[in-house]
């Protein structure tokens, strides 16, 4: 997807485009809004809004047919927004993405976007980023007439500032981000014959070796040092596949800070790059989704290359455990006890419940790095969806400033999140009466119980479990994402990473 994305200062009506899209507001911001349209158009823009009973509000689109040589556009969409003073950075990000899948519908290859009657900081770069993240297409495996005969080729974002260098900077910069997003959305969308551990670490160093003068280095380790290491858990859950375990550790610091002291964070995600179940494999109707099991590991590589755009003051590192659970005669089985790269002895349950297992000897390597807060995400548990449905993610943390500071980002960012709770009487579920702990409780609960069993193995450093499994594939498309993977919470994770740098705890500064 290579999208030409340009800022102007220009009258919307005049906008060079084949489409022009339009957020409008509700209440009293809305007829002064639709002024201009009102003065070009007159009574077709009157029948159209009548027909669409279109007034402004959230969600309503009308599509207005233009007959006047005043108009550049050939299709002209008006998009709802609601009340002005509520249009928010992630609202001017759902519509962008809505006009460019309303394009994208009538085969135009140019677009014009923008909203009238709000005003909201940055909304240009936020624009950019939508139509990137609209306009998304999968389209690597198709060929010939399967493929986009017209894809979307130029976005124009329109303006009441004056246009000038760091004006198109910010937008420049938005649409990179989006870019970055797009690599998590690719990533899940690969088959699993194309990308497993060793080929999503190569990817991973293909990322940091294109953005090196981003700051951004990668380092490998494959399977025989993971067992060199003692990361038994993420060797027993990988040991079943002919395709090896990785654990593949992504850096980022930003040029030029060498001897300066910064913050320093991990973001840890699940990589199974195909889960069957193991031995206790999953039923056959739906394993084909499997392959976003590695919806996690997807987004600490889009957030890795998205803060080679952002510079953040802050040295990061992103770890992610890669395995494929396959249940051949190698394959770890129910019964089993292993014991963790931590130290903790661990009894196998269910095959089925491996990302934990990867997760806790990923999360005490990231101790080990000597960071000031870990968080993890992943594509973990049914229950999570079950409790939030598919739209929502669940998370927790053993810290309750950082769980406010988490769903403060999630707003920020427009990615619905909820804070679920670490309920401990849950904790007595894990008990095992053979080694420290089992890695599954009883059916209840049960993302809460995973959480419990991943706190196990942070020890005292700030930390957040982030259970994507929801939101990280959409069956359809909605809000910004398209179907199949999304990256969701790759955008909450980077308004978090800026309000912990300028906020910084104080006992972390010391």
């Amino acid at each position: 997807m290579d999208i030409k994305i340009t800022v102007a200062a220009t009258v919307p009506l005049q906008a060079p485009a084949e489409v022009l899209v339009l957020g409008v507001p509700s209440g009293a911001a809305f007829k002064k809004a639709l002024a201009p349209l009102t003065k070009a158009l007159g009574a077709s823009l009157a029948r159209a809004l009548k027909r669409s009973e279109f007034s402004g509000k959230k969600g309503q689109l009308c599509d207005v047919p233009i007959h006047s040589a005043s108009v550049k556009a050939s299709r002209v969409a008006l998009v709802g927004l609601g009340e002005a003073d509520a249009v928010d950075a992630p609202e001017l990000r759902r519509l962008a993405a809505r006009g460019a899948r309303f394009a994208r519908s009538l085969n135009a290859q140019s677009l014009a976007i923008g909203a009238v009657g709000v005003s909201v900081d940055g909304g240009e770069a936020v624009l950019a980023q939508g139509s990137v993240l609209g306009a998304y297409r999968f389209e690597h495996y198709k060929t010939g007439e399967r493929l986009s005969k017209f894809p979307l080729e130029k976005v124009v974002v329109l303006t009441t500032r004056k246009v000038d260098g760091a004006l198109r900077q910010s937008v420049s910069d938005g649409q990179r981000v989006a870019e970055a997003i797009c690599l998590a959305r690719d990533l899940i969308n690969t088959a699993p014959n194309d990308l497993y551990p060793e080929s999503l670490a190569e990817y991973a160093q293909k990322v940091c070796a294109d953005r090196k003068d981003g700051g951004l280095s990668c380092t490998v380790l494959k399977h025989a040092q993971l067992k060199q290491r003692g990361m038994s858990l993420i060797d027993a859950v990988g040991r079943g596949s002919a395709k090896p375990p990785v654990l593949i550790h992504m850096r980022y610091r930003p040029a030029g800070s060498k001897n300066e002291v910064l913050p320093k964070l991990a973001f840890v995600g699940k990589g199974l790059t195909f889960d069957t179940g193991g031995i206790c494999i999953k039923p056959a109707p739906g394993m084909e989704e499997m392959k976003g099991d590695m919806g996690g590991a997807a987004n600490v590589v889009a957030l890795m290359a998205a803060l080679a755009v952002t510079q953040p003051k802050a040295e990061i590192h992103g770890i992610i455990a890669s395995a494929e659970n396959m249940p051949d005669g190698e394959a770890y089985r129910p019964g089993d006890i292993f014991k963790s790269y931590q130290g903790k002895t661990v009894e196998i349950i269910n095959t089925d419940a491996e990302g934990r297992l990867v997760l806790a000897d990923a999360l005490h390597y990231a101790v080990e790095q000597g960071v000031e807060l870990i968080l993890d995400n992943a594509t973990l548990t049914g229950a999570c969806i079950v409790a939030l449905g598919p739209t929502v993610s669940g998370f927790f943390s053993n810290r309750p400033d950082l769980a406010d500071r988490v769903k403060t980002a999630s707003g920020l960012a427009g990615e619905a999140m909820w804070h679920l709770p670490l309920v401990e009487d849950l904790r007595e579920m894990l008990k095992s009466d053979w080694a420290d702990l089992k890695h599954v409780g009883d059916r209840w609960g049960g993302s809460i119980t995973a959480a419990l069993f991943l706190r196990e193995f942070v020890g005292e450093t700030p930390w957040i479990h982030v259970d994507i499994a929801g939101p990280s594939m959409a069956n359809k498309a909605y809000d910004v994402y398209a179907k199949g993977g999304t990256g969701h919470g790759v955008l909450t994770y980077l308004a978090l990473i800026d309000d912990l740098i300028k906020n910084r705890p104080a006992q972390a500064a010391g």
